[in-house]
């Protein structure tokens, strides 16, 4: 069991270790706090067969909370669409929001782990830039995670992932990833 008092995470202290001094360096920050860091990341799950069978969003929600180490929350609808047989305040799928130490790890599986076992796999898109320095991708199958049982899964369901960072500007933020080794194909 690891001691929670003296355990960082490995992205955290190469981030404090190597990286903000990269960064410094690279883009010619002359204030620490403008180096861009990491602020959350968002994961979201939305549960189309939710609208015929709603045990389907709690098992969804259930297998997220595995995936994140936190309690998943689930979403509702805002307002009723009949075209899609969509009710006010019908649950419709789930979402998790990490920072801290938790969102450290939650990267450090994601690059590592997770990626490498999506099927015929080239890297991530390097132009899923919002704008603002947010970084936003999805996957098809959330069963390339360790934690989920691959026996026990009725449903494969896919996810997005929104990571944000402090900084405005996207090439900080793509600069900031790919020091963490985010597999970028372009």
């Amino acid at each position: 069991m690891l001691d929670q008092a003296t355990y960082t995470p490995r992205l955290k202290t190469l981030y404090a270790e190597k990286i903000r001094a990269a960064l410094k360096e690279e883009f010619g920050y002359k204030n620490d706090m403008q180096i861009p860091r990491l602020d959350k990341i968002v994961l979201n799950m939305g549960v189309g067969e939710a609208v015929k069978d709603t045990k389907k969003v709690k098992q969804a929600a259930d297998e997220l909370s595995l995936i994140a180490g936190q309690k998943a929350v689930i979403t509702h609808a805002k307002k009723s669409i009949a075209g899609f047989r969509v009710r006010e305040e019908m649950p419709l799928g789930c979402k998790v929001t990490l920072r801290g130490d938790r969102m450290y790890e939650f990267l450090d599986r994601l690059i590592n782990v997770a990626l490498p076992r999506v099927r015929d796999f080239r890297g991530v898109k390097g132009t899923a830039f919002d704008g603002r320095g947010n970084y936003a991708m999805g996957l098809k199958e959330h069963i390339v995670f360790p934690e989920i049982d691959f026996d026990k899964v009725d449903e494969v369901l896919g996810m997005d992932i929104i990571i944000c960072t402090t900084t405005q500007v996207d090439a900080e933020a793509k600069a900031l990833l790919k020091h963490f080794n985010m597999p970028f194909n372009s």
